[in-house]
């Protein structure tokens, strides 16, 4: 068992390794947009679907509450949190619908909406982020894979480059962190 062990942390360090090789630009690009976003008065609505929608949970509620700082709350809402909602949206317009029709509710222009989704082809992100860009938002997509069918939907798409859904979801929410980390320090630190 302790070599297989030794296996799946190996497979996370070189997907960690790939990331900090590829991704740095497109990170920094993201936290850039982010914290203009929060200091204009704009917010962030981000989404997704299973361990997607709870890596979106956790980042709206690191924005809300705090990541390391003792600070102003941000302004961010999960789109996957209200079950009434999505139930109802579900089944009235359709599960590909359920996150389009709460971005074309909440999102103003210059709110920045951000996409998980492991394989890159969930509909009812792709349609969401769609809206998005029709309101005058600005998108961003956190996908694995190839990116799939949203990296060209997406004005920025940060692609985990891997095709091991564990390791995908484990590269998005270091990255989520690393980019609490730089949004709050950046409007916050001294």
């Amino acid at each position: 068992m302790k070599e297989e062990i030794r296996v799946q942390l190996q497979k996370h360090v070189e997907v960690m390794a790939a990331i900090e090789r590829e991704l740095l630009p497109k990170m920094e690009e993201a936290v850039e947009l982010l914290c203009a976003a929060f200091r204009d008065g704009k917010k962030l609505l981000v989404m997704g679907n299973g361990g997607s929608a709870a890596d979106a949970q956790h980042f709206a509620a690191e924005m809300v509450g705090r990541f390391l700082l003792e600070r102003k709350a941000l302004p961010a809402v999960a789109l996957s949190t209200d079950t009434s909602a999505l139930t109802a949206l579900g089944n009235d317009y359709g599960f590909d619908r359920v996150f389009a029709r709460q971005v074309e509710a909440h999102a103003q222009a210059g709110d920045v909406v951000f996409g998980i989704s492991t394989s890159g082809n969930s509909p009812n992100v792709q349609q969401a982020l769609e809206t998005a860009a029709r309101y005058g938002c600005r998108t961003v997509a956190l996908l694995g894979k190839d990116g799939g069918s949203i990296k060209e939907v997406a004005e920025l798409s940060l692609i985990v480059p891997s095709c091991d859904t564990p390791r995908i979801q484990e590269g998005h929410i270091t990255i989520i962190h690393i980019m609490c980390d730089l949004v709050e320090r950046r409007l916050f630190g001294k």
